[in-house]
């Protein structure tokens, strides 16, 4: 028993080691070993009705009376969760931390209080990891569709230096806000390639996560290095299906941020956050988050605290979990296909080759059935070398054998030619080529053949 009661403070010493940077797949393995961790959702909206409070809402409302973070530790510990992740940022903007970015923040309410120092000495004292979550979208500081100007990377920067320089190792990024259909901000209006560098460069360690998989196929890590899903959102994981190392979220309480009715309202049922969430999605690569929003006092209700101890008298860690299928590297690198002039082959009916660039997963460039060997090209503009294609199939396995050519002075050189691998995502790596233009070529396929999405990296 003292064994398995140490296991998981082993992982983290794995996991968080600082000056020992380790390779991607074994930072994946350890955050999927971990298992189970705390999602603590506070700040501004703690103080108002609603999880997307005004952005304006005065620095004056955030008032804890009693900020009692060895309290969320004991918490997580009691349920047997080995790490924590806090809204250090959520969408209104409002930072809850000492920083210089702004005066909207924890330390310049009448409070004064840096949360986000408080929660990882007591975290860590605990034994527990510490993880940080924050939101590119941020409407206090006009961070939002419309508004976006190069100041603001350079503003988001700055945030993320301090909490990666100023509270010692984290060892993931949890970030939201981003590419969403309700946030409307692109990975190119805010450079992904730019702040994921930038975030590795300060700490090589930290795991870089975006709340992203209602966009992006399950098959692989678009933008980031584990595949995180928002079940509240209805972004549910296949326990059948799933190949990546990947992070399940779930709130306890009805919502993420605290609200007036939370100290006597039903919370979800224990057993079934065991037996439907922690158990399966840790035989399936998936480390589960529960959300525990503390109150206005800074304290977690009783019933919630109940709660914890209740899963972990009947949930204990078991140690790692089984090792990690191999899978392709992350794709972090901006799309140079998308939304860019395209030719083609005969489409059928409406499914024109415009579908096959235009960053929704869901539409199809579709092949008219007469056409046999049917074509798709993408004109690059003059844009610089490339080293990825990534094709995905509406139906695996309609797409049986093809050819990938690059154009490049004015000559077609061919990049892959081969049956197709058997998954939908197709991802083909090369050295650096440069490339006015890409082309597929299918040379077999069988049944509708229909591509949802074609990326060039």
């Amino acid at each position: 028993m003292r064994r398995i009661l140490l296991l998981p403070l082993l992982l983290l010493a794995c996991l968080c080691a600082a000056g020992q940077q380790r390779s991607l797949r074994e930072l994946q393995q350890a955050f999927v070993d971990l298992r189970f961790g705390m999602f603590i959702h506070y700040g501004m909206p703690t103080y108002s009705t609603e999880d997307w409070p005004d952005p304006d809402q005065p620095v004056s409302d955030f008032q804890p009376t009693h900020l009692d973070c060895q309290q969320w530790a004991k918490a997580a510990k009691s349920a047997g969760m080995t790490y924590g992740c806090l809204t250090t940022k959520h969408h209104s903007g409002f930072c809850i931390w000492d920083t210089r970015t702004t005066d909207y923040c924890s330390t310049k309410s009448p409070a004064h209080i840096d949360v986000v120092r408080q929660y990882v000495d007591a975290f860590r004292e605990e034994g527990l990891g510490v993880m940080f979550y924050f939101s590119i979208l941020d409407t206090h500081h006009r961070i939002r569709p419309g508004h976006i100007r190069r100041e603001h990377t350079k503003f988001i920067k700055r945030q993320l230096r301090e909490l990666l320089t100023h509270y010692g190792p984290v060892a993931a990024l949890i970030i939201d806000g981003w590419d969403a259909p309700w946030s409307r901000i692109s990975y190119d209006e805010i450079p992904f390639p730019e702040i994921y560098a930038y975030v590795k460069s300060l700490q090589p360690d930290c795991l870089v996560m975006d709340l992203n998989a209602a966009k992006y196929p399950r098959e692989g890590l678009f933008y980031t290095d584990i595949k995180s899903y928002e079940q509240g959102a209805g972004q549910k994981i296949s326990t059948a299906d799933n190949q990546l190392p990947a992070l399940a979220c779930l709130p306890l309480q009805r919502t993420w941020f605290w609200k007036a009715s939370m100290p006597t309202d039903k919370l979800k049922d224990v057993r079934r956050l065991v037996d439907e969430n922690i158990r399966p999605y840790n035989e399936a690569y998936c480390n589960f988050i529960l959300n525990v929003a503390p109150n206005r006092d800074g304290r977690m209700d009783t019933n919630a605290l109940l709660a914890l101890r209740e899963i972990g008298q009947i949930w204990r860690h078991q140690g790692p979990t089984k090792p990690l299928p191999p899978c392709e590297p992350p794709i972090v690198l901006k799309n140079l296909a998308k939304h860019r002039p395209t030719e083609y082959s005969w489409s059928n009916d409406y499914g024109i080759g415009d579908f096959a660039c235009d960053d929704d997963f869901a539409s199809a460039w579709t092949s008219h059935p007469s056409v046999r060997q049917p074509w798709w090209e993408v004109d690059l503009k003059g844009s610089p070398s490339i080293s990825l294609v990534t094709i995905l199939e509406e139906k695996q396995g309609s797409l049986q054998a093809y050819r990938i050519d690059c154009l490049r002075s004015g000559r077609w050189h061919t990049l892959f030619d081969g049956p197709a691998p058997a998954c939908r995502l197709k991802q083909h790596r090369f050295p650096p080529v440069k490339a006015d233009k890409v082309r597929i070529t299918i040379t077999q396929h069988q049944g509708k053949m229909a591509l949802c999405e074609v990326g060039v990296y």
